[in-house]
């Protein structure tokens, strides 16, 4: 049972009533006198020497890739960088390993607003597109390559990719979880059949917008428009964070499967 949380940076720090462990993928002299030092993990491969309800990642794609399924053979795992399941190969091996060891694979929905209708909509084989824009200021974005790094205060609106999540992910895989989760719940449009679009936009100083259009059968269709507070450089914005802590309250009693939670 969890008992209590600490946010440190941009990260969750999860207390359990019993053999507590906490590891960070960067900089782990910051977390001493913030939790007592026993808790702190100092390797993570050595995860198993304390048992564990549920392992929370939220540090990086690389991390679900290197531990995801050694995660899964010993306790349900949520997933905080749900972008790592853009790898097919690896979505595979996860879903596989919850179902072999009867763990559950949970993705967090994150800024994801009606993710739950989203499933419903695909599990009853009426969704037929889903399209997702996260629009940020520049500064907010972690891109690989070059894709950004010649803005400029007040340039204004610039769309820096259009197209599958697929494609997405490896371009920005610490802004796009909300567009991965997506793909999660429209699992039969999967990582390739849902689209997205990154907007940088000196505007948005505030907040972050996510905009999600589903269309279903016989004309259905929903338009969502999200305005998430965010400082400038924020990676997520700040009513994340309760959504996620939320999510990890309901991280019990659905073995063996991908849960959207």
């Amino acid at each position: 049972m969890i008992k209590a949380k600490q946010k440190h940076g941009n990260r969750f720090i999860s207390f359990k009533s019993w053999d507590r462990r906490i590891w960070t993928f960067r900089n782990a002299h910051k977390l001493r006198g913030l939790v007592p030092t026993e808790l702190i993990l100092e390797d993570l491969s050595s995860f198993a020497v304390r048992e564990c309800d549920v392992i929370a990642e939220v540090c990086h794609p690389h991390i679900v890739k290197e531990f995801g399924v050694q995660f899964l053979s010993k306790s349900n795992f949520m997933v905080g960088s749900p972008s790592a399941l853009a790898d097919p190969d690896l979505n595979q091996k996860l879903r596989q390993a919850a179902q072999h060891y009867g763990r559950t694979l949970y993705v967090p929905s994150g800024a994801l607003w009606g993710g739950q209708d989203i499933q419903r909509l695909n599990d009853s084989g009426t969704i037929k597109a889903l399209f997702i824009r996260m629009s940020k200021h520049p500064s907010c974005f972690r891109l690989t390559g070059d894709v950004l790094s010649d803005w400029t205060e007040g340039e204004g609106r610039r769309v820096l990719f259009r197209g599958s999540v697929a494609e997405l992910c490896p371009l920005a895989p610490n802004n796009v979880n909300t567009m991965a989760a997506a793909a999660v719940a429209a699992g039969t449009l999967g990582f390739t059949g849902v689209m997205g679009e990154i907007v940088s936009d000196t505007a948005l100083s505030d907040y972050h917008v996510v905009e999600v259009e589903v269309t279903g059968s016989n004309g259905f269709s929903v338009h969502t428009v999200r305005r998430n507070p965010a400082k400038l450089g924020a990676v997520t914005g700040s009513a994340t964070y309760n959504s996620f802590w939320n999510s990890l309250l309901s991280c019990k009693g659905h073995g063996g499967r991908v849960f959207l939670c």
